[in-house]
């Protein structure tokens, strides 16, 4: 399947979360199975050629395609969560969003001091919450150079943000927009 026709599954629903926001909604390509599968081989040869020695996935939706992605290539799934979700003691970082502030954690533990980790996202925007992973991952002890997304808003300027910090980056499709 080609990134054209996975993009033809992504459903495009206006004025959500509010209103002017045009919402990029997985689902349905998560929903197709053919569709879902072509993506997680697409981005797993990405991930394979950027030698990838451990996948982080971000909350929520990066998990379905970050934990796809190492268990087809074999390698160790990190997630990146949310507070007050992971039973361990966690580095966590606050990062501004749009109308506020959030945080993430992570396990210390789960990251190998060196270890070559890949994000994987299910859409980049604005990038605060890739940029909050990135420099989480890079504390816990990472070398964090590449993040893999299936969607990217060039409009919003997060990709550009993650290349600013070293970080090549590579989605399966885009749209214009917001």
């Amino acid at each position: 399947m080609t990134p054209e026709a996975m993009k033809a599954l992504v459903r495009s629903i206006p004025d959500f979360p509010k209103p002017g926001i045009l919402f990029r909604d997985i689902t349905t390509l998560i929903g197709h199975g053919e569709g879902f599968a072509a993506s997680v081989a697409l981005l797993a040869e990405r991930a394979q050629a950027a030698g990838a020695q451990a996948i982080a996935g971000l909350e929520a939706r990066g998990f379905i395609f970050g934990a796809a992605v190492a268990a087809r290539l074999g390698l160790p799934f990190i997630p990146v969560r949310k507070p007050g979700k992971l039973p361990v003691p966690v580095l966590a970082i606050d990062y501004a969003l749009e109308y506020g502030t959030d945080t993430l954690e992570v396990d210390p533990g789960a990251v190998a001091q060196g270890q070559k980790i890949i994000i994987v996202d299910d859409l980049i925007a604005t990038g605060g919450t890739a940029c909050a992973a990135l420099t989480l991952l890079r504390r816990a002890g990472a070398v964090v150079e590449d993040a893999l997304f299936v969607i990217d808003l060039p409009d919003l300027g997060g990709a550009e943000k993650l290349e600013a910090a070293g970080v090549n980056v590579l989605s399966i499709m885009d749209f214009p927009g917001h």
